[in-house]
């Protein structure tokens, strides 16, 4: 070390800490990585990128060489410096204790801390630099990764751990995914991110919390006179009408509105078998079907409407494609008077809400952020039946959680309209 300038020597070691600090700044990196993103750029034809993915791909050789390399610098810095001080100050015990500490600290800030937290906080494109120096090392190195892999793997296999079995498994699971999309912050315009979450819930609900109530469906009972049916066709909402004979019960099929209103341009008297000619079959859905699933039933057969039936095959309600279609990208249409829609109600200034009792309970949670619920059932006033077992003869009121609801007004042994009052409201204190 005599030949050796001092000059040269401190070169060397900060040399020696910025190749210890390389190597920890890609490790973190690179463990740090968005592989998705990486994947993304790889696909755009990213050379940096592909051998990003190359090295997480070989995750025990990549450790394997930082660690190696990162152990070779650590005891050669510490060497270093111990020969410095001796040369500087003699050979002291107190001496050596001393630069030991000094090399150990260094290491510590240089080559640990300060490299890893950069190494985390810029992951991809630290990631993307570093993959274009460690894919040559590896390359390089193999040799030596081998031989000292073969002594890991002996080691591991006394403790029944087998390598790499979970480092391929990147699938997430459906919450995995939501929480990447809800933590998307700017990256995703909030109306896509809305959509996208919609999607998710389309797993989790059935036809029933999206359809139309038996009691507001708009239907056609070819038991009428011709003039009444005619009246009926004249002021209806839809283009499609479910039609039975006698009771809604008794759904004998589908009619085309359109072809009924040509046919009543018809010069010749009409009678309800003209009317019965243009039904289609009707399709029935049991109540318990998934969302998703009738979404694919109705690309598969081609149909755009259905009848919701229980297990007795009694009709409880109607769900059309654009339900579905609403329940995904929010809702586009106000075609048909009835039950308060989800974006027609909402908090007054003081905190109270006027709803009907066929009100979803699922609209009512997402337009005023209650949590009533879901799982028996599928509206308010079905909800107040159920908890208060009768129906109410006067003006009650109940609390559920932090909401307070009264009964406006009972008709037709039912909870027509209601009151919500906000806990926390000068109404409600």
């Amino acid at each position: 070390m005599d030949t050796v300038p001092f000059w040269v020597q401190l070169l060397a070691l900060a040399l020696l800490i910025l190749c210890s600090a390389f190597f920890a700044m890609a490790e973190t990196a690179l463990m740090a990585a968005n592989r998705y993103r990486l994947r993304h750029l790889a696909k755009h034809g990213s050379r940096r990128a592909i051998n990003t993915l190359w090295l997480l791909d070989r995750t025990d050789k990549l450790l394997s060489l930082v660690l190696i390399a990162n152990t070779l610098i650590n005891a050669m810095a510490t060497a270093l410096v111990t020969a410095i001080a001796i040369e500087t100050f003699g050979h002291d015990d107190n001496v050596i204790t001393i630069s030991t500490g000094v090399v150990a600290f260094l290491l510590i800030v240089f080559a640990e801390i300060s490299p890893k937290v950069i190494g985390a906080s810029f992951p991809e494109k630290i990631s993307l630099a570093t993959s274009l120096v460690l894919k040559p090392l590896i390359t390089i190195g193999k040799p030596v990764l081998w031989f000292v892999n073969l002594f890991v793997s002996q080691v591991l296999r006394v403790f029944r751990i087998k390598a790499g079995s979970h480092v391929h498994d990147a699938r997430l699971s459906p919450e995995e995914l939501r929480s990447i999309v809800l933590e998307g912050g700017n990256f995703i315009p909030q109306k896509h991110k809305s959509i996208l979450l919609n999607l998710f819930d389309l797993e989790t609900i059935s036809v029933e919390d999206i359809m139309t109530p038996r009691s507001q469906i708009e239907a056609l009972n070819l038991a009428l006179t011709v003039d009444e049916i005619k009246h009926e066709l004249t002021t209806c909402y839809h283009n499609k009408l479910p039609v039975y004979q006698g009771e809604i019960n008794q759904i004998i099929g589908i009619l085309h509105v359109r072809k009924a209103v040509a046919l009543l341009n018809q010069q010749e008297e009409l009678t309800v078998e003209h009317f019965r000619e243009l039904l289609t079959t009707p399709y029935f859905i049991p109540q318990d079907t998934g969302v998703f699933t009738q979404l694919q039933y109705f690309q598969e057969n081609r149909e755009r409407l259905g009848i919701i039936v229980d297990e007795y095959g009694e009709v409880q309600g109607l769900v059309t494609l654009d339900d579905i279609i609403e329940e995904m990208i929010g809702e586009f249409t106000t075609s048909m008077p009835g039950a308060a829609r989800a974006d027609s109600f909402g908090w007054s200034e003081q905190g109270e809400c006027l709803l009907e009792g066929a009100t979803a309970l699922r609209d009512i949670n997402k337009r005023l952020g209650l949590n009533f619920p879901l799982d028996g059932p599928k509206t308010l006033n079905g909800m107040m039946l159920e908890l208060l077992q009768e129906i109410p003869e006067a003006a009650i009121s109940m609390k559920i959680g932090n909401c307070i609801i009264e009964v406006v007004q009972v008709q037709n042994q039912s909870i027509k309209v209601v009151k919500l009052i906000r806990s926390g409201s000068k109404r409600a204190v």
